[in-house]
């Protein structure tokens, strides 16, 4: 009797598609669990980006509470060709003249003879580099406190001007060293690196660099000056003020101002509030609110003509975001004296639950920002649904992400349902591979026994023809 090495050779039966038709239909179950995971997946994806998106609005709304957003200041000056303000911490509202009658500076040398090129012999020796200040026409030199003169040897290899220059700017000795070309060669420009008159300097030269020294005290001027340590000079609001930079920081109080040329006539600062800074402020928590609303809708929706839903339609999480969203920010609040409503700032809740913008009232609201500031960040101690609206966005957004919260219970509940689905499935897909061992077990049975009965038959078929013989 021949030996069955394929299930179905020894009955004539079909068995792989019998046992596979059998194996797909106990595998349904599994193939309608996995849709449904795939639409909790869905519905988990869907509430990630809300998540984010109200994250982004109660960023906005954060910032439009926070006391340092109201109190900014911004400065702005009538000539800003000559005064420059920008206002910091502290910068107090009001305004300020400002006359500039002088400039700091750095004083500045050069070289009285010409040299051949930037690589001509100069000669060796040292030159020493003291800071100070200058008295009147040069005649006196007070050395600047804390600095010491620095001594720079040129030897061998650094006697050419650009040596020379090179090892000035590397000695730290508060001057910086160039070379100018003109039309009679080039020249050797020693600069002091600060402004300010007691960063003057004089030059002490010894060996072959004569030429390179500088102290009228002692009638020593082979250098040239053309320009002197210099202190910028202003009238503040009448007030004279020297300083040795052009940055006045600790003029006024909260003010940065820098002069960039002399006036003729005063230049008028004025210090106000920010109120563009506030108004892009407003603007974004209108656009994140618009973005949350927009979102909301377009996954609770219901398409009619498309006879199609959307991922978060009819889910009860999603459509109280949208319901409470939408009566906060329709609400009113008597914090804010006259103004009660977004509306009444040009914030128009529209029918679909978008925020509409008019420029005209918002400029004209920022016209009263105490007013405008309460309406966002005002606190009602004894009634919190009364609190500013930014107040009650960010608290009520603070809520629903909450460990605990509407939106993170929901995601929790969503993702336990998929795992739950996923142990399910896990669990089906045993007893499929169970069920389909015993059914191959079962038919190879059969399959065994067929063939045996059809090889008895064979025989006894074969006899009896042998009988009638």
């Amino acid at each position: 009797m021949a030996t069955i090495t394929s299930a179905g050779i020894g009955s004539g039966l079909d068995i792989e598609s019998l046992v596979s038709k059998l194996v797909s239909a106990e595998r349904t179950p599994i193939t309608q669990l996995t849709k449904k995971t795939e639409g909790l997946k869905t519905e988990l994806s869907a509430f990630g980006k809300v998540q984010s998106s109200l994250a982004t609005l109660r960023d906005a709304a954060a910032k439009l509470t926070s006391p340092s957003t109201w109190g900014g200041t911004l400065a702005t000056s009538s000539d800003p060709t000559s005064v420059s303000v920008s206002a910091g911490t502290g910068a107090s509202i009001g305004n300020v003249s400002i006359e500039v009658s002088k400039l700091a500076q750095s004083q500045t040398l050069v070289s009285g003879t010409p040299y051949a090129s930037s690589t001509a012999t100069v000669g060796q020796g040292s030159l020493t580099i003291t800071l100070g200040a200058w008295g009147s026409n040069n005649t006196t030199f007070t050395d600047k406190a804390g600095a010491t003169p620095i001594t720079i040897n040129i030897g061998n290899g650094q006697d050419t001007l650009s040596g020379i220059r090179d090892a000035i700017n590397s000695s730290n000795a508060g001057v910086t060293a160039s070379i100018v070309n003109d039309a009679n060669g080039a020249r050797l420009t020693l600069r002091s690196t600060a402004t300010g008159e007691t960063n003057g300097f004089r030059i002490e030269a010894t060996g072959g660099l004569a030429d390179l020294s500088y102290d009228p005290r002692v009638g020593v001027t082979s250098l040239i000056q053309t320009l002197p340590a210099q202190n910028a000079r202003a009238l503040i609001n009448g007030i004279d003020v020297s300083s040795e930079s052009n940055s006045l920081k600790e003029a006024i109080d909260g003010l940065n101002i820098t002069l960039l040329k002399t006036t003729t006539i005063p230049a008028s600062v004025t210090v106000g509030q920010d109120k563009d800074s506030i108004k892009k402020l407003i603007t974004d928590f209108t656009a994140a609110y618009n973005a949350v609303n927009a979102l909301l809708r377009e996954q609770t929706k219901y398409d009619e003509g498309a006879k199609t839903a959307g991922t978060l339609q009819g889910d009860s999480t999603a459509v109280g975001l949208q319901n409470q969203l939408r009566s906060i920010v329709g609400g009113t609040t008597s914090l804010a004296g006259s103004i009660g409503r977004l509306a009444e700032i040009g914030l128009e809740p529209g029918s679909d639950g978008s925020l509409k913008t008019s420029e005209t009232k918002l400029n004209t609201a920022l016209g009263n920002l105490d007013s405008v500031k309460k309406l966002f960040m005002g606190l009602d101690g004894t009634d919190s649904s009364n609190d500013g609206f930014a107040q009650r966005i960010r608290s009520y957004i603070d809520g629903a992400l909450s460990t605990d919260g509407r939106v993170s219970s929901r995601q929790a509940g969503l993702q336990k349902l998929i795992d739950n689905n996923n142990k399910r499935a896990d669990q089906l897909e045993d007893r499929v591979a169970r069920t389909e061992a015993r059914l191959r077990a079962r038919y190879t049975a059969l399959d065994t026994q067929m063939s045996k009965l059809n090889g008895l038959s064979n025989y006894v078929t074969q006899q009896l023809a042998k009988l009638n013989e």
